[in-house]
């Protein structure tokens, strides 16, 4: 995403920004609220294509059917996920969605100079001054992952984990993701994410949907171990 490695790479611009505008809004708490909202289609039907539960699922599907209605998923989805690695990358900005004792005018005033700053849409904009009018910026982060959830069901993806000792060779991942794809059937498609843990000593651990298929070195350690520990019955010998 081009937003997220503008971000990334001028990381110390961004801070300085973030300083700045929380220093301007202590000392001048007036607030506007006069941003734009959009207006989506009203005769417009939409669905959100996974049912969520919880503060976070709410929210998240409440932006999605914004997003859908503006066709503007895409880009929301973007503008969150570099977000969330923004807070990851700057720790002032982090501690800052975290403090509830920040005034919530203050907040705002922060949340709209930054969307103004890197660019963001609307949707995304008034989404996040909601988020700092209720002091819910510190979830940021669970929303964005269960916003991605129904984009990714929006357009019929799968997410797999593939967690190895070392990164996948590309015949290997490529292999493994063809066969994902045959147990998932058509209509779907996967998209594989890999995961390093030395911890695992050897083999893969695959996670999908509600599945997890442990082939670690680890875990057969442990299972042939606890076969070892078991009491023999020589009355069956």
């Amino acid at each position: 995403m081009a937003l997220a490695a503008r971000i990334r790479s001028s990381s110390p611009l961004f801070h300085r920004f973030f300083r700045s505008t929380v220093h301007r809004t202590l000392l001048c708490p007036e607030l506007s609220k006069n941003y734009s909202t959009a207006s989506p289609k009203k005769d417009e039907k939409v669905k959100v294509p996974l049912a969520l539960f919880g503060g976070s699922g709410n929210y998240a599907s409440a932006l999605y059917l914004a997003a859908v209605k503006g066709n503007a998923l895409n880009k929301v989805e973007s503008e969150l996920l570099d977000l969330v690695q923004a807070s990851k990358n700057s720790q002032l900005f982090s501690q800052f969605t975290k403090d509830l004792s920040v005034p919530a005018e203050t907040r705002v005033k922060a949340i709209n100079e930054i969307c103004g700053e890197a660019k963001f849409s609307d949707f995304t904009k008034n989404f996040l001054v909601i988020l700092a009018e209720n002091g819910r910026l510190r979830h940021i982060e669970s929303i964005a992952k269960r916003f991605v959830e129904l984009t990714m069901a929006h357009r019929g993806e799968v997410k797999a984990i593939v967690t190895s000792v070392i990164p996948l060779p590309p015949q290997e991942e490529k292999e493994l993701k063809e066969t994902l794809q045959e147990i998932i059937g058509q209509g779907k498609q996967v998209k594989l994410e890999q995961k390093i843990d030395p911890s695992i000593l050897g083999g893969l651990v695959v996670e999908f949907g509600q599945k997890v298929f442990d082939m670690s070195i680890k875990t057969r350690a442990r299972q042939m171990e606890r076969f070892l520990r078991e009491p023999i019955n020589f009355g069956s010998i």
